[in-house]
C-alpha cells in the first residue's frame, strides 16, 4: 500500500476543524461523565451501598434471588425514597406473598413515596397500582430477556458512532502505526465485551467480572485518544502555523 507523504496530521489542521474536534470531544467526554454517573446511581446502588461492586452487576442482570424486585429495589438504588418504618412495611407486604387484601393498608404509601416517579408518563413501573406491585413481589431474576435486547442494541448503534468519529479525530495524530491501530479498534472490541457479559451474567452471576473489564477498556482507550488529539490540536510541539 502507498502512503501519502504530506499526510493530514492533527497539527496541520486549520484552527476551524480544531475548534470543530475539540467541541466535538469535549461534548462527547461530557457525556460520557454523565454516563458514569447515571450507572453509579442506578447499577451501582443495586446492592444498596455506594460504589459499583460485583454485586451490583449480578443483582442488576442474574437478580437478587433471594428475594423480589421490589425488596431489592427498596433495600438498593430506592433505598433512600422512604422512611425506614414505611419501608418495612411494604417488604413485610412483599414477603407476605403479597395479599391483596392488606392493599388498603399498604397502597397508600406507594402512591405517597413512589407514584410521583413511577408515572404513567416515566415509562416505569406504576407500582401505585395493585396488580403492578404484585408482579414485583416475585422472587428477582434481574434484567428481563425483553430490556437486555433494547439496551443492547441501543448501546451498539449509539456507543459505536461515538467511537467512529472519536476515532476518525485521533487517526490523524502522530502516533505509532502499531499502537493507533489498536486504540482505534480497542473500544469497539470492549464494547462487543461489555454488552456480551450482561448477557452472560444473566445466566451465569461468575461472569460478572467480564462486565468490568470490558467498561474499564473502552473507558482507558478513550482517554488516551481523546489526551493524544486535545495535545496535537493545541500543543506548539505539534501545531504547524
Amino acid at each position: 500500500m502507498i502512503e501519502m507523504k504530506d499526510e493530514l496530521t492533527l497539527g496541520k489542521l486549520s484552527q476551524t476543524y480544531r475548534v470543530l474536534f475539540t467541541g466535538f470531544m469535549l461534548v462527547i467526554g461530557l457525556g460520557l461523565c454523565m454516563a458514569g454517573a447515571q450507572i453509579m446511581l442506578t447499577h451501582g446502588m443495586a446492592d444498596g451501598k455506594v460504589g459499583l461492586s460485583m454485586n451490583d452487576i449480578v443483582y442488576s442482570y442474574y437478580g437478587n434471588r433471594s428475594g423480589s424486585k421490589m425488596e431489592s429495589s427498596l433495600t438498593g438504588k430506592m433505598k433512600d425514597k422512604a422512611p425506614e418504618e414505611v419501608k418495612f412495611i411494604m417488604i413485610q407486604w412483599v414477603r407476605d406473598e403479597a395479599p391483596a387484601a392488606e392493599w388498603e393498608k399498604v397502597g397508600p404509601l406507594f402512591e405517597k413515596h413512589c407514584a410521583n416517579c413511577h408515572d404513567s408518563e416515566s415509562g416505569l413501573p406504576e407500582v401505585a397500582k395493585l396488580e403492578v406491585a404484585k408482579s414485583l413481589a416475585e422472587v428477582d431474576h434481574g434484567a428481563s430477556i425483553a430490556s437486555l435486547t433494547r439496551v443492547s442494541h441501543i448501546h451498539l448503534f449509539g456507543i459505536s458512532f461515538i467511537f467512529l468519529f472519536v476515532g476518525w479525530i485521533f487517526g490523524m495524530a502522530e502516533f505509532n502505526q502499531t499502537w493507533k491501530l489498536i486504540l482505534i479498534s480497542t473500544p469497539f472490541a470492549f464494547l462487543v465485551l461489555d454488552v456480551a457479559s450482561w448477557w452472560l451474567t444473566k445466566f451465569w452471576p461468575g461472569c460478572a467480572w467480564i462486565t468490568m473489564i470490558g467498561g474499564l477498556g473502552y473507558s482507558l482507550a478513550a482517554v488516551v485518544m481523546f489526551a493524544t488529539s486535545f495535545a496535537q490540536m493545541w500543543l506548539p510541539r505539534w501545531t504547524k502555523k
